[in-house]
């Protein structure tokens, strides 16, 4: 069955840098589109960044634009998230998510998430 183990969050200090991972597997990993969402307290699933299944177009919405930047290694089916400059507003649970087919949804749209890393910005 479809895993995804997400690792690599903590605290982070505003303005400094996190590198998120997620180690995929019981699926065609370079087959689909694949994306990053969370989940901030109290709050619903929000969209981080989408990638389309070889890497080569990727989208982000405003509030992550130059901020954030979303790679994969289809060779070592992982799902990489570059956290550059974070503010305490981007404390949540990030989720890597597996996009149902080889499309970029402008909005979440997955059929297969992980567990979930925690990721505090703070001083």
């Amino acid at each position: 069955q479809v895993q995804l183990v997400e690792s690599g969050g903590g605290l982070a200090q505003p303005g400094g840098s996190l590198r998120l991972s997620c180690a995929a597997s019981g699926f065609s990993f370079g087959n689909y589109a694949m994306s990053w969402v969370r989940q901030a307290p109290g709050k619903g699933i929000e969209g981080v960044a989408y990638i389309h299944s070889d890497g080569s177009d990727t989208y982000y919405p405003e509030p992550f634009r130059g901020r954030f930047t979303i790679t994969r290694d289809n060779s070592r089916n992982t799902l990489y998230l570059q956290m550059n400059s974070p503010t305490p507003e981007d404390t949540a649970v990030y989720y890597c998510a597996k996009v149902p087919g080889d499309y970029i949804p402008l909005t979440p749209d997955y059929d297969a998430r992980g567990r979930g890393t925690q990721v505090t910005v703070s001083f």
